[in-house]
């Protein structure tokens, strides 16, 4: 007998889905299929569930700018 899941369809960067799959890949709790090198289907009653693991992953890994007051931009044609 077959069963059906309820999925999302997203489009990401490839970066971005390889953070998805490493994330899914413990217990295979997110990706319904990996479609091609930018669309995954994601189950959609775990798709908040991942969304929050992904942010928190990304805090990790991308450094934070906090002021960007002091750059040169603001100082175009003076």
């Amino acid at each position: 007998m077959v069963r059906a899941i309820k999925g999302t369809l997203i489009e990401c960067d490839p970066s971005i889905k390889s953070i998805i799959m490493n994330i899914d890949s413990a217990k295979n709790d997110y990706i319904i299929e990996d479609l091609d090198e930018s669309h995954l289907l994601i189950k959609d009653v775990m798709l908040a569930q991942l969304k929050a693991k992904l942010e928190d992953r990304l805090k990790e890994t991308v450094p934070i700018i906090e002021d960007d007051s002091g750059s040169d931009r603001d100082t175009k044609g003076r």
